[in-house]
């Protein structure tokens, strides 16, 4: 009889030719456990979603509560519904007041779709402008926005009127015209290795936006929810834009995003046409329920606050020869090596271990740290003892 890894590969549709193959039993808190019952420190807390850790008790309790009460009644937008209403109080509550009006979908990449058409059609213009080495999710529009020719152009033809800018590059914000209707950009750029937004870029950026009548829209999908050390890193950096965007770690393991605005420009989604963006599971209740409890956990129990003190003890113990830099913006983390050929081994034998830790899009010289926010220091010591032993491995792999 065929195992489940067979099954998975034969099965199960695949996004490379090397999947990491973890078979999974169950997880807990910063851990996750194989079958054959080996205990893993989850440094990645699945791309920066897990930040409440795996199966947070609030989390548990909310989506059975509302799994028994209702699931799925009506596609988004048409009946009231109490998980709906109570996260989107709940969130705009903690964000500046220009912010009005919380659209609901199921992932990070409709949330970047839904992005374009609304500045679209609140503008009148088709032009969007994006940064070189960001990453907005896989969907067409959204890879539209990725500057990789080399990937996305087989899928091509793709949505005209984009145009490109080096991020922090500061005279490449005259690009942004009266004939653009929105300059979408990552605060932090995450898969290009944690690079930070120099000082005044995404204030100046902001400045452009108003001049021109652009929207200034931050994709705060990695940053969203306490990763960066503020709710969202656009208070960290002290912006307010005309939309965000958030997912990933919103529904603290379920799926869910969704497009914060202001009631005057999320409207012009409600005529001419009518229906605008329709989805049928954005907002699901089930969904819903465990994000109210996700948010509500994060402002109550202070993991937030302790962000920046963590990401410094990751800092003062991660030292080792093959390491160039660490870059980050609170527990979202890029460890730099010295040599490009050290990194998969790095990650391998990280793994090998009982560490998860993972690559960039477009940095091949660097790995991801992401930890649940709720990690314990001593776990953390203990995740960078193993971290340090795989380094002095692919060290002592090309020692000459």
């Amino acid at each position: 009889m065929a195992s489940k890894r067979q099954l998975f590969l034969h099965h199960v549709a695949q996004t490379s030719k090397w999947p990491i193959l973890l078979e999974v039993s169950h997880a807990e808190g910063a851990h996750i456990f194989d079958k054959a019952g080996k205990r893993y420190i989850d440094m990645n807390s699945g791309i920066s979603v897990s930040s409440l850790g795996h199966c947070h008790p609030k989390v548990v309790n909310a989506v059975q509560d509302q799994a028994v009460r209702y699931m799925h009644t009506m596609v988004y937008g048409e009946h009231v519904q109490d998980p709906q209403v109570d996260f989107a109080k709940l969130l705009l509550d903690h964000v500046d007041p220009s912010f009005s009006s919380v659209y609901y979908l199921t992932a990070g990449t409709e949330a970047t779709e839904l992005s374009i058409k609304l500045a679209k059609k609140y503008t009148g213009r088709y032009e969007i402008v994006a940064c070189r080495n960001a990453y907005h999710g896989s969907t067409h529009g959204s890879e539209s926005l990725r500057s990789d020719l080399s990937y996305k152009q087989h899928f091509m033809p793709l949505l005209p009127g984009i145009r490109h800018i080096n991020f922090n590059d500061f005279d490449a914000l005259k690009k942004i015209t009266h004939d653009t209707a929105a300059f979408i950009c990552e605060p932090v750029q995450a898969e290009a290795g944690v690079i930070t937004p120099a000082v005044g870029f995404l204030a100046e950026a902001r400045k452009r936006c108003t001049e021109t009548g652009t929207l200034f829209i931050l994709d705060e999908i990695q940053t969203g929810f306490g990763r960066t050390g503020n709710l969202f890193a656009h208070q960290s950096f002290k912006v307010v834009p005309d939309a965000f965007l958030v997912g990933k770690a919103m529904g603290g393991g379920m799926p869910i995003a969704a497009v914060v605005s202001s009631s005057a420009i999320m409207s012009c989604l409600v005529e001419n046409p009518a229906l605008g963006h329709i989805t049928t599971f954005g907002g699901h209740p089930v969904c819903a329920a465990a994000a109210h409890a996700c948010l509500s956990t994060l402002l109550e129990e202070g993991y937030v606050l302790e962000v920046h003190q963590k990401e410094e003890l990751v800092h003062r113990l991660l030292k080792h020869e093959i390491i160039r830099e660490i870059r980050s913006a609170g527990l979202m983390m890029a460890v730099e090596l010295t040599k490009r050929k050290y990194l998969k081994h790095v990650i391998s034998k990280a793994l090998e271990l009982g560490v998860i830790v993972d690559y960039f899009l477009f940095n091949d010289r660097s790995f991801r740290l992401a930890p649940p926010l709720i990690m314990a220091e001593d776990t953390i010591h203990k995740a960078c003892q193993l971290l340090l032993e795989a380094m002095d491995y692919a060290a002592e792999r090309y020692k000459k």
